[in-house]
């Protein structure tokens, strides 16, 4: 393997153990002071969801969490939405395209019920300034603990 990015897979796993160690907080009562580039990790009943990153943590979290985020910021409880009604399948055809679900009543009442949710969930964080390291924390955080929102599809 290639020494450069083996010296960067090695740095991985200790910053992952950070991010288990941090006592888990809730979108209410983030602290004051917080990184701007981070990994996340949404938990529910200590079961570990979602694993996000970011460059501006507290904004991002935001989007996670307040009632009036959009299907573009708000995209965890989209998928936790999409699997609630059953309405999984990506696709580009206008009548279920992600603009358009969310004008559903069925799938903008469970979006919203989503949002709720995500909001009293388990955070934790851990600061990445680095972008390369950033990224590849993300997919080993999702890998290692087997999170059911984190799919890394293209679209």
């Amino acid at each position: 393997m290639n020494e450069q990015f083996l010296a960067v897979i090695e740095t991985l796993d200790l910053k992952f153990q950070q991010l288990l160690a941090m006592p888990p907080v809730r979108y209410s009562s983030l602290p004051r002071k917080l990184p701007s580039r981070a990994i996340y990790l949404f938990s529910e009943s200590s079961l570990p969801l979602y694993v996000g990153r970011t460059n501006h943590l507290r904004e991002r979290l935001r989007g996670h969490c307040i009632p009036g985020s959009t299907h573009y910021s708000a995209t965890f409880a989209f998928r936790i939405a999409r699997e609630a009604t059953g309405m999984n399948r990506a696709t580009y055809a206008p009548a279920v395209s992600r603009p358009n679900l969310v004008t559903n009543p069925v799938f903008g009442h469970a979006f919203t019920d989503a949002k709720l949710r995500v909001a009293e969930m388990d955070i934790r964080f851990v600061e990445e300034t680095d972008r390369v390291k950033q990224a590849l924390l993300e997919i080993y955080a999702a890998t290692v603990l087997s999170t059911p929102y984190n799919d890394f599809e293209n679209h």
